[in-house]
């Protein structure tokens, strides 16, 4: 990485920003000029709602919390010592949550290396496993801004039921749960009936941007955080969101909408091993589900490592971040595949946190667009919920070959590695292939390989996302985003399925029935979309490994 040591350095706070500049100057106009000059910087730390135009204004106005919750969350200290004082018999942590409400948590148990059993998803086998993870022994946090998620609720219920199976009381059971959620919210109202412990987050403040209220730090100062320091942090780095100069946030920013504005609306964000363990994966949501709508966007892409394929391409900007190093030190570690990354972003997990937050709604002022909504999101839940309804529609595979059942449009070859070579050839100049698993994130782990497996082979940008959580994610993208992407579903058959309490459906027909919602989803945008239905999950998985890995490269 020695072309990025000698770039200029942008800092405050101990993160820093290496490349932005080069990146920027290589449009054709500076973009950081241009929101410089319009006021942006300070606008923004002012909260001033109207930057994204006069439709996003009402939706922003109350959406820029963000901004400084990290001072309004210090309220919350007191209560999580309590609970964590209370609850300290409960060492075994779940949380149950989707999108911006599991992400950050994960990430900062992970980079700590504190112990969370993150559960944000409908897979019956992965359900299963968590409840019976030391049943007795388990506080479960609750996580939904709106209070309605349907994966969320469906969890509660489950682990409601375990608790009584295991012969506790209702009043036990209530004591095993934390609910966290906006004031006023159906589950706030459901937390009181269960005599549950209830902390109410800062209701000006979306999902995706929610790291550092409580979504954030309920779930991780019960695993043992010191939470305190996130917010020190991102409080010593928010001093520098309203200056033209020394604003590494805003260089960020501004690289990612001159970089995107110039053809690279692509973003692969790669761990340079310097101390953040995860943090793309936040960042995939944050930016995808921000930026993609009205046929426009940023996908984001996260890569396994440096060396991985696909890191790199004529409309990618590579990212590396990190949190071991200073303003003025740069790791000369593995480089990428393809040299040097565009830009580094290193420092503390706080001010990482508040410098994508504000870069990314810098990045929409400069697309034009409005970064808090998330119009399409809801699309495909609609469809889950009528086929919930209705019943699934009946299919029939295209053909079966070994332990995969493959479902394809009329006219694709009849055997899987024809299927694979026909999705893959229909990726044309600025298109990208979507990998989406709806399967058991830990008994089917190996199916993640798949994407680094057809990178190799596409040579576009390939991403890969455990479903149902990229709907509340990169889903947004691919509905609202531009419609370049080709889709390669993977559905598993259900072993044991495990019944949703109170409700007329399974966990595994809930699944089924997302999967089924967001092939309607994608059908109706007329995308090329392969699915797979692995009829036993590991040879499918080993299966479907081997064929991707015999692809013929793309020229």
């Amino acid at each position: 990485m020695s072309e990025l040591l000698g770039q200029p350095v942008e800092a405050a706070a101990g993160l820093s920003v290496r490349g932005a500049e080069a990146v920027d100057q290589a449009a054709a106009a500076s973009t950081r000029t241009a929101v410089t000059m319009a006021g942006v910087p300070g606008q923004l730390a002012a909260k001033d709602p109207t930057l994204w135009g006069p439709e996003a204004e009402a939706e922003a106005r109350v959406r820029l919390g963000w901004v400084d919750t990290h001072t309004r969350s210090r309220e919350l200290l007191p209560q999580l010592a309590e609970l964590t004082s209370e609850l300290a018999d409960l060492d075994h942590v779940v949380l149950c949550g989707m999108g911006g409400s599991s992400l950050a948590p994960e990430v900062i148990a992970r980079t700590l290396g504190r112990p969370l059993t993150i559960l944000d998803t409908t897979d019956p086998g992965q359900v299963r496993a968590a409840l019976a993870d030391r049943l007795e022994r388990t506080v479960v946090v609750v996580a939904s801004k709106s209070g309605s998620t349907v994966e969320t609720d469906s969890q509660r219920r489950a682990y409601w039921q375990a608790f009584l199976d295991a012969g506790m009381s209702e009043a036990e059971a209530g004591r095993h749960f934390v609910i966290v959620t906006d004031p006023g919210s159906p589950l706030a109202a459901t937390a009181a009936e269960m005599g549950a412990f209830t902390v109410l987050a800062d209701p000006n403040v979306g999902g995706r941007f929610s790291a550092l209220t409580a979504f954030g730090l309920v779930p991780t100062a019960l695993a043992g955080v010191e939470v305190t320091e996130l917010l020190d942090q991102a409080e010593a780095f928010a001093g520098s969101l309203a200056s033209e100069r020394d604003n590494p946030a805003l260089a960020l920013g501004a690289a990612l909408g001159a970089a995107a504005t110039a053809g690279r609306d692509k973003v692969t964000l790669i761990s340079d091993g310097g101390g953040i363990d995860g943090l793309g994966d936040w960042a995939e949501q944050l930016i995808a589900e921000s930026t993609g709508k009205s046929g426009i966007g940023i996908l984001p892409v996260v890569v396994e490592s440096p060396t991985s394929p696909g890191v790199t391409g004529k409309d990618i900007l590579t990212i590396s971040y990190g949190g071991a190093l200073t303003a003025g030190e740069l790791n000369d570690g593995e480089a990428t595949s393809g040299g040097t990354p565009d830009v580094a972003v290193n420092g503390p997990l706080g001010a990482q946190f508040l410098a994508w937050e504000y870069a990314v709604a810098v990045a929409g002022v400069v697309l034009g667009i409005d970064a808090f909504n998330q119009p399409n999101v809801t699309e495909s839940k609609e469809n889950t919920n009528k086929i919930l309804a209705s019943g699934a529609p009946t299919e029939q595979p295209s053909f079966t070959e070994g332990a995969i059942e493959v479902y394809a449009p009329p006219g694709v070859p009849n055997d899987l590695a024809g299927a694979l070579r026909w999705l893959v050839d229909g990726i044309h100049g600025d298109g990208y292939l979507a990998i989406m698993a709806y399967l058991d994130r830990g008994a089917d782990a190996d199916a993640a390989r798949l994407r680094p497996a057809l990178a190799e082979a596409v040579g576009p940008p390939v991403t890969f996302g455990w479903a149902p959580r990229f709907l509340h994610s990169t889903g947004q993208y691919h509905k609202g985003g531009p419609q370049v992407g080709s889709f390669l579903q993977i559905t598993g058959t259900v072993d044991v399925d495990l019944p949703v309490p109170g409700k007329p459906y399974s966990f595994g027909e809930l699944q089924a029935a997302q999967a089924a919602g967001d092939r309607q989803a994608l059908a109706d945008r007329k995308r090329p979309l392969l699915r797979l239905h692995l009829t036993d999950r590991s040879a499918g998985v080993a299966q479907l490994l081997e064929a991707a890995g015999a692809l013929p490269k793309r020229r």
